[in-house]
């Protein structure tokens, strides 16, 4: 009596079953994989970026930036070549809406670099933490996206516990804290335009997003290390400091920055733009507590309670967009095979 009449048992069996394999999918090869790469490529590469300026004194902001578009444009092109991906035909507007991307991708890119060097790695994450608020508020005026109340209640222990994390340790100078403030807002609305390229704006795979910005980010970041005089202080610097070790670093710093780059193109397509500044966030009181023991910072109680409280935030929001991801899923799935039934009843 309870079981399902027999001619809706397969579409019944089926429902069930897709419902099961949705989660198991969203777990093993969706969003969650993405962003565990993007905090380890993100972490590491904060760090890897910080020990280069401070144990190696290479405090070249712009040059670093041009080495990892560099490797950007090399390793898209090496991906292009595996057939890995197939570049997008578009047209003289689409290629401009590309150059103007390119421009906010360098900016980024380059200006976290610079801040980096003239504040602590704690006061740098914690002007960061602000990201989440720029990206909602970009969100709300540009894309009309609204969020639930939910939401707003999981970042506040986010923010605020970046802002304990970093306390006791702040050093910047003025130009830091305004490059920092810039690279902040940049840093939002890059994320939200990439994600607006990548899913309803253009729809270009995350490596030909790369493919296409890198050549065009490397030629600018020259032009901005020769204007401001960068390129003379670095080649004096290779004929007399360059050494195989600090070769091999930059090298690896490269190919880390890559590879950053592919996972948060991807991760960005697969979650929202505000599910990766959250993500930033929590990478960011990592990279605070990892400085501690890099660095020879001092940790207090108030760190302690700091990075708790944004990881804490961190995994509330995370938990959140997963369970909307997740019924979204299953909803888009059970549509899909009650359509299939009533077109293989129409055509009975």
């Amino acid at each position: 009596m309870g079981s399902p009449p027999s001619e809706s048992l397969p579409v019944y069996r089926r429902i069930c079953r897709a419902t099961r394999a949705i989660s198991l999918t969203d777990i093993l090869n969706s969003s969650a994989v993405w962003l565990i790469l993007y905090f380890f490529f993100n972490l590491t590469l904060t760090l890897h970026s910080k020990a280069l300026m401070q144990f190696f004194s290479f405090k070249f902001p712009w040059t670093l930036t041009g080495l990892h578009t560099l490797c950007g444009a090399i390793g898209s092109y090496i991906f292009y070549l595996l057939g890995i991906f197939k570049p997008r035909k578009l047209g003289e507007r689409e290629n401009t809406v590309m150059l103007a991307f390119s421009v906010l991708y360098t900016l980024n890119i380059a200006i976290s670099n610079v801040s980096l060097h003239l504040v602590t790695v704690p006061f740098h994450q914690v002007v960061r933490a602000m990201t989440p608020v720029f990206t909602i508020v970009l969100s709300v005026v540009f894309l009309k996206t609204s969020f639930p109340l939910a939401v707003y209640i999981s970042l506040l222990p986010v923010v605020f516990g970046v802002a304990f994390a970093t306390f006791g340790d702040y050093y910047f100078t003025p130009m830091g804290f305004f490059l920092t403030i810039l690279g902040t807002v940049l840093a939002a609305f890059k994320t939200v335009v990439t994600n607006k390229v990548q899913t309803s704006g253009l729809k270009i795979h995350p490596l030909d997003l790369l493919y296409r910005m890198s050549p065009l980010a490397f030629v600018q970041t020259l032009m901005y290390a020769y204007m401001t005089g960068e390129l003379q202080y670095v080649s004096l610097f290779v004929q007399t400091s360059m050494t195989w070790p600090l070769g091999l670093a930059l090298l690896f710093n490269g190919v880390l920055a890559f590879f950053l780059n592919v996972v948060s193109f991807t991760a960005n397509k697969k979650t929202s733009a505000l599910t990766m500044t959250v993500a930033g966030n929590v990478k960011q009181v990592l990279s605070i507590a990892f400085a501690f023991l890099i660095f020879n910072l001092e940790i207090s109680a108030m760190n302690a309670i700091g990075i708790a409280l944004t990881l804490v935030g961190g995994i509330w929001y995370t938990s959140i967009e997963y369970r909307k991801q997740e019924t979204h899923a299953k909803a888009r799935a059970i549509k899909k095979i009650l359509q299939e039934q009533q077109l293989v009843i129409r055509t009975e």
